[in-house]
């Protein structure tokens, strides 16, 4: 972590040392528990020592955080990052990475395994775990290469990379084309039982596809990719699964026959999930109509209409994980003319405020629910519940997050602890924002621009 970030918590006792917490008279809302009301949490020794609704007294060495009128939930936990190492650290690298999550109010990623090499062998699973560890920031969950090189070709050693700390399986960026491998992936992962994450993605459908398929594609003179790209592998996958039963989660959905899909799985009783980003909630294909390559996405931002759906699927509880998909590109990359800049924004630090105007703003769920597809839903998908995480248990490990739900600020790219700034949400002005990040009882991130909320222990 740089200095500059960590300015913000020098009242406290150095880095790598726990001191008591008190987080006094905040609205805390735990899903896992159905907890939602004004309590003090006490936090000792990297645990959560006490929740409790009246007024606690604090340890002597306590410190004391003032959360009146805040939110105090489980640290959140995004399950689908890009943190680009190894081989692409000049967008992103674990350390900025790291840093960007705990500003976005992270306690917990999970990083994909399109890197340079991919992940897909036991010691570069082991290396991203114990160097995430090392940096102690936020905690870093790797997803393993379902197949070797993520080429869909040859089927990775996914049993070993679970011993090795792989809490998922995915060729993400890139659809398993054929049937047959996806077949054996599928039946490997249910062995070891490991959630499988799909890029949903027949590339055959989206050759030289750069935005959503449609009228405006046509008239900017851009290649369309169809919907129906990602609605047929999910087909497929469903009719593969149904016989394995295997934990499927469906990434990033953008299409509202999608949500169909997946809704009528689950109906049936399989084990499918799936996530959302917040650009497939606010911004349609129109952010493209000027040739701005932030708003390059894949999968590509659609219409009014699949937004209207995939709200839907969220508040019927067919969506039941909110991600970003963060995924951080060099300046002159982005700089590109749209054909060949890439894919994908950054989207951790501004995460909580976007889901909070697309979902609770707009009336889809309330903050229990936000909370709940940030915390313990994803938690539950990679097993990260076993361990404590993504809850408020006495006893169970200090991963805390609050949130000021009235904040009024404006996104600025240029400020973001990310080493890119892919974001088309630049100046957007926007309300609620994290204030408090912390990570094994380690205040790790305090937005505190009047100085007022820590109170230093005697």
């Amino acid at each position: 972590m740089t200095d500059a970030f960590r300015a913000d918590v020098a009242p406290l006792a150095p880095p790598g040392v726990r001191s008591p917490l008190l987080l006094r008279g905040g609205r805390v809302i735990d899903p896992a528990s159905g907890l939602d009301a004004t309590a003090d949490v006490l936090v000792v020794d990297g645990r959560i020592a006490a929740v409790a609704p009246r007024r606690l007294d604090a340890p002597p060495g306590t410190s004391i955080l003032d959360l009146e009128g805040s939110i105090v939930a489980p640290g959140l936990i995004d399950i689908h990052v890009h943190f680009r190492e190894p081989g692409q650290e000049h967008k992103e690298d674990l350390a900025s990475g790291g840093a960007a999550a705990l500003a976005g109010g992270f306690t917990s990623v999970c990083c994909m395994p399109n890197t340079r090499p991919a992940l897909d062998t036991p010691q570069l699973v082991e290396f991203i775990r114990l160097k995430g560890a090392a940096l102690r920031q936020c905690r870093v969950h790797p997803v393993g290469a379902a197949t070797i090189g993520r080429t869909g070709e040859t089927l990775a050693p996914i049993g070993a990379m679970a011993a090795a700390g792989a809490v998922a399986f995915s060729d993400d960026g890139d659809g398993i084309a054929s049937a047959g491998m996806m077949l054996k992936v599928l039946h490997t992962c249910r062995a070891v039982g490991r959630p499988f994450m799909q890029h949903c993605q027949d590339a055959s459908l989206t050759p030289g596809g750069v935005m959503n398929a449609g009228p405006l594609a046509v008239r900017l003179g851009l290649a369309g990719w169809p919907r129906l790209a990602e609605e047929i592998m999910i087909e497929r996958d469903l009719r593969l699964n149904r016989d394995v039963g295997a934990a499927y989660h469906a990434q990033h959905l953008s299409s509202g026959g999608s949500v169909e899909l997946i809704r009528a799985a689950r109906a049936r009783g399989e084990p499918v999930s799936a996530e959302v980003a917040p650009h497939h909630l606010l911004l349609t294909e129109e952010a493209c109509a000027t040739y701005d390559t932030n708003a390059k996405m894949n999968p590509p931002l659609r219409s009014a209409q699949d937004i209207a759906l995939l709200k839907q699927g969220i508040a019927d509880g067919t969506i039941t994980v909110l991600a970003t998909d963060h995924a951080p590109h060099a300046v002159d990359e982005k700089g590109l003319d749209f054909n060949a800049a890439p894919f994908g924004i950054i989207g951790l630090e501004g995460a909580v405020p976007l889901y909070a105007k697309a979902l609770v703003a707009d009336g889809v769920i309330d903050w229990p629910r936000l909370i709940a597809l940030m915390t313990i839903k994803p938690a539950r998908l990679v097993g990260l519940d076993r361990a404590g995480y993504g809850a408020l248990r006495v006893g169970g490990p200090a991963d805390i997050t609050a949130i000021d739900p009235t904040e009024r600020w404006t996104i600025d790219a240029a400020a973001f602890r990310s080493r890119s700034r892919n974001a088309p949400f630049d100046g957007w002005a926007v309300e609620a924002r994290p204030i408090v990040t912390i990570v094994d009882g380690e205040l790790r991130m305090l937005h505190d621009p009047d100085g007022l909320r820590l109170k230093p222990g005697a």
